[in-house]
């Protein structure tokens, strides 16, 4: 993806959130794999009123990608693209499990740091995988289920959903996870190095 597909979406998310006045919405960023653009731009088109979209996306012509410090790169992306952000909605494709840029986004969406505080977190499944499909696994760790299939993770894991309203009670519930359940999160796993085959 690049600047222009990037801009192109903010254009999208900032006519979807000016359709209505609410200033108990959640600004979130939004993650996703490039390859998922045209059912990325579908969801901020229906669902855009329901959160303010910050900033979407981290590319191969970000200047500081290059850099050897990885600390450096993870507060960029948190400065950059997260900004003031609270909550991250990840939309899951059939291939966002093997992108390093979605698991740095998930990263930095996870870590306290000198900026911000971490954010809430919410991974939906893209209509094109259905119910299926791989999560990534830095948000997999963040999902967790009890025996009886009742969330006790961090984050939440929905289909891709049918009413803005249950949008908006999952955005609310993640925003609320940032206190409620911050003792939860998991974010020990070494950070991807390189994007995997898909």
């Amino acid at each position: 993806m690049n600047h222009y597909q990037q801009r192109v979406l903010q254009v999208i998310a900032e006519r979807a959130a000016a359709k209505k006045v609410d200033s108990t919405r959640h600004k979130c960023f939004i993650s996703y794999h490039a390859e998922d653009i045209k059912e990325v731009e579908t969801f901020l088109e229906d669902f855009g009123t329901e959160f303010i979209a910050k900033t979407i996306g981290v590319t191969d012509e970000d200047d500081f990608i290059d850099s050897e410090d990885t600390d450096y790169i993870m507060d960029q992306i948190r400065t950059k693209y997260l900004g003031d952000s609270s909550v991250t909605i990840a939309l899951i494709g059939k291939c966002t499990w093997a992108r390093r840029y979605v698991d740095w986004e998930i990263y930095s969406s996870l870590r306290d740091s000198k900026h911000s505080k971490v954010n809430g977190l919410v991974a939906i499944a893209l209509p094109s995988i259905g119910s299926g499909g791989t999560l990534q696994a830095r948000i997999n760790d963040n999902v967790q289920r009890d025996s009886s299939g009742k969330d006790i993770g961090y984050a939440r894991w929905y289909a891709y959903p049918t009413y803005k309203s249950s949008l908006r009670s999952w955005v609310d519930d993640a925003f609320s996870a940032r206190t409620g359940r911050a003792h939860l999160i998991d974010n020990t796993r070494a950070r991807r190095q390189r994007s995997a085959s898909c």
